[in-house]
């Protein structure tokens, strides 16, 4: 009987690991992939989200393998961007950075792009890109200020994080919410699954658990 695959979660985001756990799965190992980030000259936002997934991945493999854990593993890496027409929004890390954002995206459509990039132990890739548009309220001085007060911009893509005090600036969403927080769970579902990750396994013992 064929041995079931491991999971390598390639992130050490507590959003994307919160994601997976709310569907019922928990990574076997946990292998964060430090890249370089920074866009190629006149990258397009989807295919700087999609290429970073990949190197992610690529990188948390290599360094399982370095570590003898990679051997019948899936390694699974995502990847968001966040952006206003052609324009790419940086990984705030500085509050110059997140207002910038704010202002930018203040009463505008933008559009959110997570690429998944899942690498089997047969050494296929498997991707998947998911695109979220978004706009945002007209932001007033105090609420911007007071957004940056809380620092939640802090290394988010965009300055903004979706899942905490930047939702009430949402006024519209069309596609994926949890793709805007890290990770497209309906997508993750579907890599998992084609390629014998228990997901549904886990279902059931989550169902069993709650009846108790």
């Amino acid at each position: 009987m064929a041995t079931r695959p491991e999971l390598i979660l390639a992130s050490a985001s507590p959003r994307r690991l919160a994601l997976l756990n709310q569907i019922g799965i928990e990574p076997e190992h946990l292998v964060p992939a430090h890249i370089d980030e920074t866009p190629e000259k006149n990258e397009l936002p989807r295919k700087l989200a999609q290429r970073l997934a990949d190197q992610k991945a690529l990188a948390a493999q290599h360094k399982a393998k370095a570590s003898g854990i990679a051997g019948n593993a899936l390694v699974l890496a995502g990847d968001t961007v966040v952006a206003v027409g052609r324009r790419i929004l940086p990984k705030a890390e500085t509050m110059e950075e997140a207002n910038f954002c704010l202002r930018l995206l203040s009463g505008r459509n933008h559009r959110v792009f997570t690429a998944l990039s899942m690498l089997t132990p047969s050494g296929a890739t498997r991707r998947r890109l998911v695109e979220t548009r978004l706009r945002f309220k007209r932001l007033s001085n105090r609420e911007i200020e007071s957004y940056l007060a809380s620092a939640e911009w802090r290394d988010k893509a965009g300055g903004y994080a979706i899942q905490g005090i930047a939702g009430a600036f949402v006024v519209k969403l069309v596609g994926s919410y949890s793709a805007v927080v890290g990770l497209p769970l309906n997508e993750t579902v579907g890599l998992l699954s084609a390629e014998g990750y228990p997901v549904h396994f886990n279902w059931l013992n989550q169902s069993t658990l709650t009846s108790v």
